[in-house]
């Protein structure tokens, strides 16, 4: 029988992965059989699986090394496939995107190690903002993040402290109207499936639901979608080798800027679309050319 591993993360953070269980059931209706574990376990290679679906490994960023190497040692087709993963995980691909010109995020990437033994003579990049957003090149939900006045010294001693960890870090001016919310472009099978705005809490730029973000169901502008489409044209895969893509904008709605394509492990609020769940299990059985 035909089996698909859905990819997850360790400990209790798993049972909020609620969307993996709407996709497993959508896999039974078409005959495929499914299973989660997670991406840690030293028994995954053990499993027989036709397809490695990466869902909810949402602690991947604090051990990127490994868990490529993980997903390298897997025989199966991974969705989405390794070489985006690889891609994907360091958000320096923002300024391949912007040279490709999809509007993003004005983004400067500054490498670790540059600071050793001179943090003292490093330069925050200036965007002629009020404040900047830095936060480390590696990371997801919102962590490591860091909102602070521009040309500050809590915004020089945070992208120290990221440079010196060892992690690339992204300085980019906060965008202030990400209070009016962030939204996701969603595409299943290579298609627009739906999409969401995300608004902060209260005195918060991070729309995160254990931030205290909200979500709501939105309707995207022609303009929204068409960034979503040049980022994920732009992106290093051939027609038909995504099964999943969030792309994520903030701005005004006429003229979005892309804040992050995320491939790997996103939400895509499968619960905010009727059949979105079976989208995705269609899309798996594409792959599979059952």
């Amino acid at each position: 029988m035909t089996t698909v591993l859905l990819l997850t993360c360790d400990g209790a953070a798993r049972e909020a992965d609620v969307e993996s269980k709407l996709v497993m059931e959508a896999l039974t209706t078409y005959g495929i059989a499914s299973t989660m574990a997670p991406w840690s376990s030293p028994s995954l290679r053990d499993i027989d699986a036709d397809l490695v679906l990466i869902r909810s490994t949402w602690d991947y960023t604090q051990r990127l090394g490994e868990f490529l190497a993980v997903l390298d040692q897997l025989t199966a087709p991974i969705a989405n496939p390794l070489t985006i993963v690889k891609w994907n995980a360091h958000k320096g691909y923002l300024t391949e995107l912007a040279a490709a010109g999809v509007p993003i995020v004005p983004t400067a990437v500054l490498a670790a190690g540059i600071t050793a033994g001179k943090s003292e003579t490093l330069t925050l990049p200036s965007f002629e903002s009020a404040d900047v957003i830095v936060k480390p090149a590696v990371s997801a939900g919102a962590v490591g993040v860091g909102k602070f006045a521009s040309g500050s010294a809590q915004a020089h001693a945070h992208l120290s402290s990221i440079l010196e960890s060892g992690n690339d870090a992204l300085v980019q001016p906060f965008i202030s109207d990400v209070v009016d919310g962030e939204r996701s472009i969603i595409h299943i099978g290579g298609r627009y499936s739906h999409a969401v705005r995300k608004i902060p809490a209260a005195n918060d730029f991070r729309v995160q639901e254990f931030h205290g973000g909200t979500n709501h169901l939105h309707e995207p502008s022609a303009a929204e979608l068409a960034v979503a489409d040049a980022a994920l044209a732009a992106a290093p895969c051939v027609p038909g080798e995504l099964l999943y893509a969030r792309v994520d904008v903030v701005g005004p709605v006429d003229q979005p800027l892309l804040m992050e394509v995320e491939l790997i492990e996103p939400e895509l609020f499968l619960p905010f679309a009727p059949g979105s769940a079976d989208a995705l299990a269609r899309a798996v059985v594409a792959s599979l050319h059952l």
